[in-house]
């Protein structure tokens, strides 16, 4: 069996990587810091399960996620996110990933959904699985950040971390225009009107620590 883990964090790739090997001895396992590497590796290479966190600098788990779908690549993932399910669960699955978990979660669990995904089903928790149900018909899942594109939404939650158009600009490899556009964007759809609401807002909900 071989396992890609997918995050920008050494100490989080290692931890991950012990969990599944007590379970899985015999597994091969690779390790990417990035989106970008991620789909280079998930593309030459035939994994059986790849664990893919969202928030990374550049290309984020979302990106890398729908790249490789779009690409053919039908490796299943976990999305192992520090964000509550609430925040991006829906999203994700959406997008082709196969289970969603956060990091705050019992060591099992990972265990759990990792044995779940394995065996060619999927992974939800109870309340993920309410969600779900809620939202069948609907392309919105109610809050208003929801409405917004992966990339609306990365912005947002910069923006909400209190980084400039400079400095967003430069972590997600963009132009400042190109970012200003996305603010723009962003403030219409979530019908405010300036920064100070778009923060207020990204705190209220948590899409910022």
């Amino acid at each position: 069996m071989k396992v890609l883990i997918v995050d920008d964090h050494a100490i989080v790739r290692r931890g991950t990587r012990e969990l599944l090997s007590e379970d899985y001895p015999d597994a091969e396992f690779a390790e990417a810091a990035s989106g970008e590497e991620a789909v280079v590796l998930a593309e030459q290479t035939a994994y059986d399960l790849v664990v893919l966190d969202i928030s990374m600098p550049g290309r984020g788990g979302m990106e890398a996620l729908r790249e490789l779908r779009q690409r053919g690549v039908k490796t299943p993932v976990l999305v192992l996110s520090q964000h509550a399910e609430e925040q991006y669960a829906i999203r994700t699955l959406r997008a082709g990933a196969q289970g969603y978990l956060t990091k705050e979660s019992a060591p099992e669990e990972l265990v759990h959904a990792a044995r779940r995904i394995l065996a060619g089903g999927k992974y939800i928790t109870p309340s993920l699985a309410e969600r779900l149900a809620e939202s069948v018909g609907s392309d919105r899942v109610g809050a208003p950040h929801d409405a917004l594109s992966d990339r609306e939404l990365q912005v947002l939650r910069l923006i909400g971390a209190g980084k400039a158009v400079k400095d967003i600009a430069a972590e997600l490899g963009l132009s400042e225009k190109t970012v200003s556009t996305y603010r723009t964007r962003v403030l219409e759809k979530m019908q405010m009107q300036s920064n100070a609401e778009l923060i207020r807002y990204a705190m209220r909900v948590g899409l910022v620590e």
